[in-house]
Protein backbone atom coordinates (compact mmCIF):
# COMPACT_ATOMS: atom_id res chain seq x y z
CA UNK A 1 0.00 0.00 0.00
CA UNK A 2 1.87 3.09 -1.20
CA UNK A 3 1.65 6.28 0.84
CA UNK A 4 -0.85 8.87 -0.34
CA UNK A 5 0.43 11.12 -3.09
CA UNK A 6 -0.89 14.20 -4.85
CA UNK A 7 -0.76 17.81 -3.85
CA UNK A 8 -3.65 17.73 -1.40
CA UNK A 9 -3.35 17.36 2.35
CA UNK A 10 -1.78 14.12 3.53
CA UNK A 11 -3.12 11.73 6.17
CA UNK A 12 -3.42 12.82 9.76
CA UNK A 13 -0.85 11.83 12.36
CA UNK A 14 -1.05 8.14 13.17
CA UNK A 15 -3.54 7.47 10.36
CA UNK A 16 -1.73 4.38 9.04
CA UNK A 17 -1.79 1.50 11.53
CA UNK A 18 0.36 -1.60 11.10
CA UNK A 19 1.63 -4.33 13.40
CA UNK A 20 5.38 -3.88 12.86
CA UNK A 21 7.75 -1.45 11.13
CA UNK A 22 11.38 -1.96 10.13
CA UNK A 23 13.55 1.00 9.11
CA UNK A 24 17.31 1.23 8.73
CA UNK A 25 20.15 3.28 7.31
CA UNK A 26 18.80 6.65 8.42
CA UNK A 27 22.37 7.97 8.63
CA UNK A 28 21.51 10.73 11.07
CA UNK A 29 24.53 13.01 11.29
CA UNK A 30 25.01 13.28 7.52
CA UNK A 31 23.69 15.83 4.98
CA UNK A 32 22.23 12.93 2.98
CA UNK A 33 19.71 11.95 5.65
CA UNK A 34 16.16 12.58 4.40
CA UNK A 35 15.00 13.59 7.86
CA UNK A 36 11.90 15.56 6.78
CA UNK A 37 10.43 12.61 4.88
CA UNK A 38 11.39 10.28 7.73
CA UNK A 39 9.71 12.49 10.31
CA UNK A 40 6.58 12.59 8.17
CA UNK A 41 6.65 8.78 7.99
CA UNK A 42 7.09 8.40 11.76
CA UNK A 43 4.19 10.79 12.40
CA UNK A 44 1.88 9.04 9.94
CA UNK A 45 2.59 5.39 10.76
CA UNK A 46 1.77 3.78 14.12
CA UNK A 47 2.82 0.28 15.09
CA UNK A 48 3.16 -2.10 18.03
CA UNK A 49 6.86 -2.75 17.37
CA UNK A 50 9.42 -0.59 15.60
CA UNK A 51 12.77 -2.10 14.64
CA UNK A 52 15.71 0.25 13.97
CA UNK A 53 17.83 -2.06 11.85
CA UNK A 54 21.22 -0.38 12.02
CA UNK A 55 23.10 2.67 10.71
CA UNK A 56 20.64 4.91 12.50
CA UNK A 57 23.38 7.35 13.53
CA UNK A 58 26.40 7.65 11.25
CA UNK A 59 29.33 7.50 13.67
CA UNK A 60 31.84 7.27 10.81
CA UNK A 61 30.74 10.64 9.41
CA UNK A 62 30.46 12.32 12.81
CA UNK A 63 34.04 11.32 13.63
CA UNK A 64 35.22 13.09 10.48
CA UNK A 65 33.15 16.25 10.93
CA UNK A 66 30.24 17.16 13.16
CA UNK A 67 26.89 17.64 11.44
CA UNK A 68 23.71 17.57 13.50
CA UNK A 69 20.90 19.96 12.47
CA UNK A 70 17.68 20.41 14.44
CA UNK A 71 15.79 18.09 12.10
CA UNK A 72 17.96 15.17 13.20
CA UNK A 73 17.17 16.01 16.82
CA UNK A 74 13.48 16.00 15.92
CA UNK A 75 13.76 12.45 14.54
CA UNK A 76 15.46 11.20 17.72
CA UNK A 77 12.84 12.90 19.87
CA UNK A 78 10.05 11.33 17.81
CA UNK A 79 11.55 7.86 18.29
CA UNK A 80 11.82 8.42 22.05
CA UNK A 81 8.25 9.72 22.14
CA UNK A 82 6.99 6.59 20.40
CA UNK A 83 8.75 4.45 23.02
CA UNK A 84 7.21 6.50 25.84
CA UNK A 85 3.73 6.10 24.35
CA UNK A 86 3.91 2.31 24.30
CA UNK A 87 5.56 1.32 21.02
CA UNK A 88 8.22 -1.31 21.54
CA UNK A 89 11.35 0.17 19.92
CA UNK A 90 14.24 -2.23 19.25
CA UNK A 91 17.62 -0.95 18.03
CA UNK A 92 19.92 -3.40 16.20
CA UNK A 93 23.21 -1.51 15.60
CA UNK A 94 25.01 -1.62 12.26
CA UNK A 95 28.56 -0.90 11.15
CA UNK A 96 28.13 2.91 11.06
CA UNK A 97 26.76 2.95 14.61
CA UNK A 98 28.83 0.02 15.87
CA UNK A 99 29.69 2.10 18.97
CA UNK A 100 26.21 1.13 20.25
CA UNK A 101 27.27 -2.54 20.35
CA UNK A 102 29.04 -1.68 23.62
CA UNK A 103 25.58 -1.26 25.18
CA UNK A 104 23.84 -4.48 24.13
CA UNK A 105 21.14 -5.50 26.57
CA UNK A 106 20.64 -1.98 27.88
CA UNK A 107 17.62 0.27 27.50
CA UNK A 108 17.86 3.97 26.65
CA UNK A 109 14.68 5.99 27.05
CA UNK A 110 12.61 2.90 26.32
CA UNK A 111 14.70 1.85 23.31
CA UNK A 112 16.15 -1.68 23.62
CA UNK A 113 19.66 -2.25 22.22
CA UNK A 114 20.22 -5.79 20.93
CA UNK A 115 22.75 -7.50 18.69
CA UNK A 116 19.99 -9.15 16.64
CA UNK A 117 16.39 -10.23 17.11
CA UNK A 118 13.93 -12.92 16.04
CA UNK A 119 10.52 -11.52 15.15
CA UNK A 120 7.40 -13.69 15.02
CA UNK A 121 4.88 -12.55 12.41
CA UNK A 122 1.15 -12.68 13.07
CA UNK A 123 0.92 -15.81 10.90
CA UNK A 124 3.59 -17.61 12.95
CA UNK A 125 6.63 -17.24 10.68
CA UNK A 126 9.85 -16.31 12.46
CA UNK A 127 12.32 -13.83 10.96
CA UNK A 128 15.91 -13.03 11.85
CA UNK A 129 16.41 -9.27 12.22
CA UNK A 130 20.01 -8.11 11.67
CA UNK A 131 21.63 -5.11 10.04
CA UNK A 132 23.61 -7.30 7.65
CA UNK A 133 27.16 -5.93 7.90
CA UNK A 134 28.37 -9.18 9.50
CA UNK A 135 27.58 -10.89 6.17
CA UNK A 136 29.47 -8.31 4.11
CA UNK A 137 32.90 -9.64 3.16
CA UNK A 138 34.32 -6.16 2.58
CA UNK A 139 33.34 -5.00 6.08
CA UNK A 140 34.68 -8.14 7.72
CA UNK A 141 37.89 -8.67 5.73
CA UNK A 142 38.93 -5.21 4.55
CA UNK A 143 37.50 -2.56 6.86
CA UNK A 144 39.80 0.10 5.40
CA UNK A 145 38.26 -0.52 1.96
CA UNK A 146 34.80 -0.06 3.44
CA UNK A 147 35.83 3.38 4.73
CA UNK A 148 37.22 4.30 1.30
CA UNK A 149 33.95 3.17 -0.27
CA UNK A 150 32.04 5.24 2.27
CA UNK A 151 33.95 8.37 1.21
CA UNK A 152 33.20 7.65 -2.45
CA UNK A 153 29.52 7.09 -1.62
CA UNK A 154 29.44 10.38 0.29
CA UNK A 155 30.83 12.19 -2.78
CA UNK A 156 28.24 10.52 -5.02
CA UNK A 157 25.46 11.67 -2.70
CA UNK A 158 26.81 15.22 -2.75
CA UNK A 159 26.75 15.29 -6.56
CA UNK A 160 23.30 13.71 -6.49
CA UNK A 161 21.91 16.40 -4.16
CA UNK A 162 22.90 19.17 -6.58
CA UNK A 163 21.47 17.22 -9.52
CA UNK A 164 18.16 16.65 -7.72
CA UNK A 165 17.81 20.32 -6.81
CA UNK A 166 17.70 21.00 -10.55
CA UNK A 167 15.22 18.14 -11.09
CA UNK A 168 13.03 19.54 -8.29
CA UNK A 169 12.90 22.96 -10.00
CA UNK A 170 11.69 21.18 -13.12
CA UNK A 171 9.03 19.34 -11.14
CA UNK A 172 10.74 15.97 -11.59
CA UNK A 173 10.90 13.31 -8.86
CA UNK A 174 14.02 12.35 -6.90
CA UNK A 175 16.49 10.17 -8.80
CA UNK A 176 19.29 8.19 -7.19
CA UNK A 177 22.63 8.24 -8.99
CA UNK A 178 24.25 5.74 -6.63
CA UNK A 179 21.36 3.28 -6.99
CA UNK A 180 21.63 3.58 -10.78
CA UNK A 181 25.38 2.93 -10.66
CA UNK A 182 25.02 -0.03 -8.28
CA UNK A 183 22.46 -1.71 -10.52
CA UNK A 184 24.46 -1.04 -13.69
CA UNK A 185 27.90 -2.13 -12.45
CA UNK A 186 28.17 -5.90 -12.80
CA UNK A 187 30.27 -6.42 -9.68
CA UNK A 188 27.88 -4.40 -7.54
CA UNK A 189 24.92 -6.44 -8.78
CA UNK A 190 26.86 -9.63 -8.03
CA UNK A 191 27.70 -8.37 -4.51
CA UNK A 192 24.04 -7.64 -3.78
CA UNK A 193 23.06 -11.13 -4.92
CA UNK A 194 25.76 -12.80 -2.82
CA UNK A 195 24.78 -10.72 0.21
CA UNK A 196 21.11 -11.65 -0.08
CA UNK A 197 21.86 -15.35 -0.51
CA UNK A 198 24.25 -15.37 2.48
CA UNK A 199 21.56 -13.93 4.75
CA UNK A 200 18.93 -16.36 3.46
CA UNK A 201 21.29 -19.28 4.14
CA UNK A 202 21.87 -18.06 7.70
CA UNK A 203 18.13 -17.84 8.36
CA UNK A 204 17.66 -21.37 7.01
CA UNK A 205 20.58 -22.67 9.11
CA UNK A 206 18.84 -21.37 12.24
CA UNK A 207 15.53 -22.96 11.31
CA UNK A 208 13.86 -19.59 10.63
CA UNK A 209 11.51 -18.77 7.79
CA UNK A 210 13.10 -15.49 6.76
CA UNK A 211 15.39 -12.57 7.43
CA UNK A 212 15.01 -8.77 7.61
CA UNK A 213 18.08 -6.58 7.10
CA UNK A 214 19.34 -3.25 5.78
CA UNK A 215 22.95 -2.24 5.05
CA UNK A 216 23.04 -2.26 1.23
CA UNK A 217 20.44 0.52 0.69
CA UNK A 218 18.41 -1.69 -1.65
CA UNK A 219 14.83 -2.43 -0.64
CA UNK A 220 13.73 -5.94 -1.58
CA UNK A 221 11.08 -8.48 -0.65
CA UNK A 222 11.39 -11.91 -2.23
CA UNK A 223 11.97 -15.61 -1.61
CA UNK A 224 15.40 -17.20 -1.98
CA UNK A 225 15.21 -21.01 -2.10
CA UNK A 226 12.11 -21.01 0.07
CA UNK A 227 13.41 -18.45 2.58
CA UNK A 228 11.91 -14.97 2.79
CA UNK A 229 14.49 -12.22 2.23
CA UNK A 230 13.39 -8.70 3.18
CA UNK A 231 15.50 -5.55 3.04
CA UNK A 232 13.87 -2.35 4.30
CA UNK A 233 16.05 -0.05 2.15
CA UNK A 234 17.23 3.30 3.53
CA UNK A 235 16.37 6.94 4.30
CA UNK A 236 19.18 8.53 2.31
CA UNK A 237 18.03 7.70 -1.21
CA UNK A 238 15.15 5.24 -1.32
CA UNK A 239 13.01 6.51 1.58
CA UNK A 240 11.54 3.05 2.13
CA UNK A 241 10.37 0.97 5.08
CA UNK A 242 9.17 -2.57 5.60
CA UNK A 243 5.86 -3.04 7.40
CA UNK A 244 3.87 -5.99 8.70
CA UNK A 245 0.09 -5.76 8.42
CA UNK A 246 -2.17 -7.25 11.13
CA UNK A 247 -2.53 -10.53 9.19
CA UNK A 248 1.26 -11.03 8.93
CA UNK A 249 1.53 -9.80 5.34
CA UNK A 250 4.73 -7.88 4.61
CA UNK A 251 5.02 -4.86 2.34
CA UNK A 252 7.65 -2.30 1.39
CA UNK A 253 6.37 1.27 1.68
CA UNK A 254 8.00 3.78 -0.67
CA UNK A 255 7.73 7.25 0.88
CA UNK A 256 9.61 9.05 -1.91
CA UNK A 257 6.49 9.91 -3.92
CA UNK A 258 4.87 11.50 -0.88
CA UNK A 259 8.07 13.47 -0.16
CA UNK A 260 8.19 14.71 -3.76
CA UNK A 261 4.53 15.76 -3.59
CA UNK A 262 5.17 17.65 -0.34
CA UNK A 263 8.10 19.55 -1.87
CA UNK A 264 6.00 20.38 -4.93
CA UNK A 265 3.22 21.74 -2.72
CA UNK A 266 5.70 23.95 -0.86
CA UNK A 267 7.07 25.35 -4.13
CA UNK A 268 3.58 26.02 -5.45
CA UNK A 269 2.60 27.80 -2.23
CA UNK A 270 5.73 29.95 -2.42
CA UNK A 271 4.92 30.89 -6.02
CA UNK A 272 1.47 32.24 -5.12
CA UNK A 273 1.74 36.00 -4.47
CA UNK A 274 0.65 37.02 -0.97
CA UNK A 275 -2.83 38.51 -0.75
CA UNK A 276 -2.91 42.17 0.21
Amino acid sequence: MPPPGGDGPGPEEGSLRVRTVWISDLHLGTPGCQWAALLDFLKTVECDTLYLVGDIIDGWQLQRSWYWPQGHNDVVQKLLRKARKGTRVVFVPGNHDEFARKYLGLNFGGIEVVDEAVHRLADGRRLLVTHGDLFDGVIQCAAWLAHVGDRAYELTLKVNRHFNRLRARLGLPYWSLSKYLKLKVKRAVSFIGDFEEALAREARRRGLQGVVCGHIHHAELREIDGVLYANDGDWVESMTALVEHPDGRLEILDWSERATAARRAVRQAAAVPALR
